[in-house]
């Protein structure tokens, strides 16, 4: 518990050692924006959480290849995501939205910066998914010894939808301040047990360290944080689960995504008591 403790507040600290550098560079205020309440913020949370939580995950990984894995993971949905929120505000960008709209303007010809995020995304859960795999402890988890017949291919095609699902649906939920954070604290204190749980324990230990910034309004993850959170809560679960629970994550993580399209998660949370309060904890009076 105590090292957990100390990767947890390893994560905090590289964090916010990470805001404060990205702030004051030189491309630190291209990174402003506007948020829903027209109030200026930076996007400069984004990367610094990708490298604090990352970071903090690789050290707290059982294996080399494991803490490869929160690398790739991390940094791989970071940057993609970062690129998305830079290139996609672009004018010419605002009118793809969602997956579907991402695929018509490919079949039109362009290529948009969300649709470089989808693939980058995957691609970091792929490679993700398959230093996983080498990695002995996994390997020879009793779970996955008894369902060898999947096939190891298979396995790491289940791990990489793992990654890039739950990068995707923390993303989702980022739409008010401390949403997403509040949301991998969630998700993520439970996962920081056991003998992978160190990947967890950096995740979260840097989204608690970008939690005042974000519900003060001083901050916002956009995709770049997270992408790079829910990326790293994903390696945590896939490392915990053998193929059938890796199936079984990824259809959860599916059908919430198919419900985005059609519910609105905001109005979701304003309707449920309980949920209303917690989503309101600590974030500034309108």
């Amino acid at each position: 518990m105590l090292g957990r403790l100390l990767i947890a507040g390893a994560g905090a600290a590289a964090a916010r050692y990470a805001l404060r550098e990205v702030r004051t560079a030189p491309v630190g205020p291209a990174l402003d924006r506007t948020n829903f309440r027209g109030r200026t913020v930076s996007l400069a949370a984004g990367p610094a959480l990708a490298l604090g939580a990352a970071g903090a995950g690789a050290f707290g990984a059982t294996s080399a290849s494991s803490g490869a894995a929160a690398l790739v993971a991390g940094v791989g949905a970071g940057a993609v995501g970062l690129y998305d929120d830079v290139v996609g505000g672009r004018p010419e960008q605002k009118t793809a939205k969602g997956f579907a709209g991402h695929l018509a303007a490919l079949r039109e010809g362009r290529v948009t910066a969300g649709l470089v995020k989808i693939v980058g995304v995957g691609a970091a859960g792929l490679g993700a998914a398959a230093l996983l795999a080498t990695d002995p402890r996994i390997a020879a988890h009793p779970r996955r010894q008894r369902h060898r017949a999947l096939g190891r291919g298979l396995d790491v095609l289940l791990g990489a939808g793992v990654v890039a699902g739950t990068a995707n649906l923390v993303n989702l939920l980022d739409l008010r301040p401390g949403r997403a954070l509040k949301s991998g604290l969630l998700l993520g204190a439970p996962l920081a047990g056991g003998p992978h749980g160190g990947i967890a324990a950096g995740a979260v230990g840097a989204a608690a360290g970008m939690l005042p910034d974000d519900l003060g309004e001083r901050v916002m993850l956009g995709d770049s944080g997270a992408n790079a959170l829910g990326a790293l809560l994903g390696v945590a679960l896939a490392a915990r689960t053998g193929p059938v629970g890796r199936a079984g994550v990824l259809a959860v993580l599916a059908g919430l995504t198919a419900a985005s399209e059609k519910v609105s998660f905001t109005q979701v949370i304003q309707r449920t008591p309980g949920l209303r309060e917690l989503d309101a904890l600590g974030r500034r009076a309108d």
